[in-house]
């Protein structure tokens, strides 16, 4: 029987895509409060809500900021959302990745085809893209006029937007068909857990065997 068997992985790149209204917002906020994982503090050109803190929930940039992130390379990957820009910088995933430290990043469709398109050495086999899925339109639409945060014209633009992201579920490696929170949670730390033990980012220090004495 093996003792003393030290196991340590590379770290792992979650990100949750889905359109707004899916769930996917509140899951990743109940994953954020568990000490396993750092939240990929993204990069926005657009103003801080109320109760929203520079630096973490965003990183809150002007224009002219984010020009200059980009034509130095610094993003992983970057959009226009509604109006806005939102980013994601390397070096915030690079470092985490390459610890040994789970990150979970929360983006849209298109961040994530630019996160699987990148030359990166460092994300080889570290990227997991899990798309939540509404159960029907009709219950998007619900959820987000339940949420009362929006103007009858971003509602439109959300469901406009929604109708464009769904067909890109086929892209990502889990697909998960939203029904509660506590649902939707449940199976999202399951993906999470079995991530955590595929051998391809385990590495197993065994110990030697104790050689014994010829009789």
């Amino acid at each position: 029987m093996l003792s003393n068997v030290q196991m340590q992985r590379s770290g792992i790149l979650f990100v949750v895509s889905g359109p707004s209204g899916s769930g996917k917002s509140t899951v990743c906020a109940n994953l954020k409060q568990t000490p396993d994982f750092r939240y990929s503090v993204s990069c926005t050109t657009r103003a801080p809500r109320p109760g929203e803190v520079d630096g973490v929930d965003y990183h809150f940039l002007t224009e002219e900021q984010f020009d200059s992130h980009i034509a130095a390379g610094d993003f992983l990957e970057w959009a226009q959302v509604h109006s806005h820009r939102y980013g994601t910088l390397k070096s915030v995933t690079r470092s985490a990745v390459t610890s040994g430290t789970d990150l979970l990043l929360d983006i849209d469709v298109n961040g994530a085809q630019q996160i699987r398109q990148s030359k990166e050495h460092w994300l080889c086999g570290a990227l997991v893209d899990i798309f939540i899925m509404p159960p029907t339109f009709e219950e998007l639409e619900r959820r987000l006029r339940k949420r009362g945060t929006e103007t009858e014209e971003q509602i439109q633009i959300r469901l406009k937007t929604a109708q464009n992201e769904l067909p890109h579920w086929k892209e990502y490696t889990y697909v998960i068909l939203s029904e509660t929170m506590e649902e939707d949670l449940q199976k999202v730390r399951a993906i999470i857990r079995a991530e955590r033990y595929r051998t391809i980012r385990l590495r197993l220090d065994l110990p030697l065997p104790v050689s014994r004495p010829e009789a």
